[in-house]
């Protein structure tokens, strides 16, 4: 299981005035900010041109149907007539109106957690080889003696993170009671709703009792550590790494953990395409509702957020459970995007091991002989994607290049040694270009918004500027806009601390453009071959 590709902080803005504000990717490339020029590539290149609306599928772990600033924006099937049972259109998904969900059960139930990878890999070799030492190791078949070398190393590995889990969850749990007994009585104490740093300075202040001014000093030492304006900020945020902590522990690297009997297919099928169900929310749907809002909120509502792509249909696709994604449910979800019509995919989503990789590679190319471009999150882990394993891989199994696919770095706001963010992937081979992952706004479910950071917000921002050259231009192939999007890559010789290092590297020195996206130098590049090809609109 790899690091998070999502973790939130919220934000209290909530208005589409201030998107330049709350939204700083969206801003011009300066000396001090990278940007990737949004609004000024409406105003300037855009101005008068009608765009032709592009389908985007966003493999994901569901979206809020019903969000404010993502209604108008979703992908409808034309074929399909909503909640009458019938295949309509007869591509084989029942009442898929707004994309298809493969993980779920036909009773409509839906998997939320799911094992890691390495989890379920160490539960099928574990019958075969528990009890079996380095010595019994010697009398096996070659082909046994790997399994049984993959069997020790996943047990290693499922055991160290259980482990660490469970003492994290108990220790952060512990934390929460005491820090939330301390809010209550400090509340009751000073005869207040919400404990914030004011009241906190006053009550330093003014406060006699020395059993009350000790968790005020304390209290209002963690808010300033954490850059909280009030208790009620902490506390949510350590709601979400309890949740997070306890379901790496109970079900992430729990090998007894066995959700699949919701979906009711042969996991190891991976011919079966026929099951899931309609429900593209799920129940979780944070990830995929901040992925698609980054994509393409609604531009014209004067709600909450701009969308980076204004002509964009949002087709979801529910592959990615809390835990890791199975090859087959990824591969049947590019399948489903290819075949109703997508032309860009999102995939903010990655692992460390891909047992069933050939079946993945077998829909990325079929994708690739219908002309469609996937998008790629490089994954969290800090670490270098050229040399460690990072799956879906931007490579085929012979070593060649995917032609159709782009991964994507996450970059921060400043252009100084934080340029990257600590967090991202890198690679001078296998690494794109990067783009805006940092404290990223955008929506989440009830109609709400949040600042998110990732390389899966990474990846949408390319995907919305994917779209937006689609959709201006549509007679560009998959392979133009692959190539203008890396040739107009903003180039950075910046010296930025390397993640999870204390060396100093190039930016340029970490992915194949040494840049980040910007969307108004690939409209000018778009424009220039509109104009030299005279094949334009």
């Amino acid at each position: 299981m790899k690091k998070l590709l999502f973790s939130a902080s919220v934000c209290l803005f909530s208005v589409a005035a201030l998107a330049q504000e709350t939204q700083w990717y969206l801003r011009d490339k300066t000396d001090k900010t990278a940007g990737i020029s949004v609004e000024r590539t409406y105003n300037e290149l855009l101005k008068g041109r009608k765009p032709t609306p592009v389908i985007v599928a966003v493999i994901d772990g569901g979206i809020d149907t019903t969000h404010e600033d993502l209604r108008r924006v979703l992908w409808l099937n034309p074929k399909e007539i909503a909640g009458n049972g019938k295949d309509d259109d007869k591509n084989g998904y029942v009442d898929d109106v707004h994309g298809w969900n493969f993980i779920g059960g036909k009773d409509g139930r839906n998997v939320g957690y799911e094992t890691a990878e390495v989890t379920r890999l160490y539960a099928q070799l574990k019958p075969t080889y528990e009890g079996k030492t380095a010595v019994d190791r010697k009398t096996l078949k070659p082909e046994q003696q790997k399994e049984y070398d993959l069997y020790v190393k996943t047990k290693a590995e499922v055991e160290k993170n259980q482990a660490q889990y469970k003492s994290q969850y108990q220790g952060i749990s512990q934390f929460s009671e005491q820090f939330t007994s301390a809010v209550t009585t400090l509340k009751k104490a000073l005869n207040v709703s919400k404990l914030d740093t004011l009241t906190l300075r006053k009550a330093a202040d003014t406060l006699s009792d020395a059993a009350l001014k000790r968790p005020v000093a304390g209290i209002l030492r963690l808010l300033r550590q954490q850059g909280a304006a009030d208790t009620d900020v902490v506390m949510s945020e350590l709601e979400k790494a309890n949740e997070q902590l306890k379901s790496r522990a109970e079900y992430n690297y729990n090998p007894d953990f066995n959700s699949r009997e919701i979906v009711g297919d042969n996991p190891n099928d991976m011919t079966q395409r026929d099951y899931g169900n309609a429900d593209i929310a799920g129940p979780r749907p944070d990830h995929g509702t901040h992925v698609a809002g980054i994509i393409g909120a609604d531009r014209t509502n004067n709600l909450g957020v701009m969308g980076i792509a204004d002509a964009v249909q949002i087709m979801g696709v529910r592959a990615v459970p809390d835990g890791d994604e199975r090859d087959k449910d990824v591969a049947n979800a590019i399948r489903y995007a290819v075949d109703n019509g997508a032309q860009i995919i999102n995939m903010s989503f990655g692992k460390d091991y891909s047992p069933q990789r050939k079946t993945v590679e077998d829909a990325e190319r079929y994708a690739l002989t219908k002309g469609v471009l996937m998008i790629h999150a490089a994954g969290n882990d800090g670490k270098d994607i050229d040399t460690a394993a990072n799956y879906p891989a931007p490579r085929f199994i012979d070593g060649s290049a995917i032609p159709n696919v782009i991964t994507v770095g996450a970059s921060a706001e400043p252009n100084t040694a934080d340029l990257i963010a600590s967090f991202s992937n890198y690679g001078k081979q296998n690494v794109d270009v990067f783009a805006p992952g940092k404290d990223i706004y955008s929506t989440v479910p009830g109609s709400k918004y949040e600042n998110n950071s990732g390389t899966s917000m990474a990846s949408p921002v390319v995907a919305g500027v994917a779209a937006v050259l689609k959709s201006y231009f549509p007679k560009l192939t998959y392979a133009d806009i692959k190539r203008i999007i890396l040739q107009s890559a903003t180039p950075y010789s910046t010296k930025v601390t390397k993640p999870e290092s204390t060396d100093t590297v190039g930016f340029a020195t970490l992915s194949k453009t040494g840049g980040i996206v910007n969307l108004y130098d690939a409209v000018k590049l778009a424009l220039a071959q509109e104009a030299t090809s005279g094949k334009g609109k």
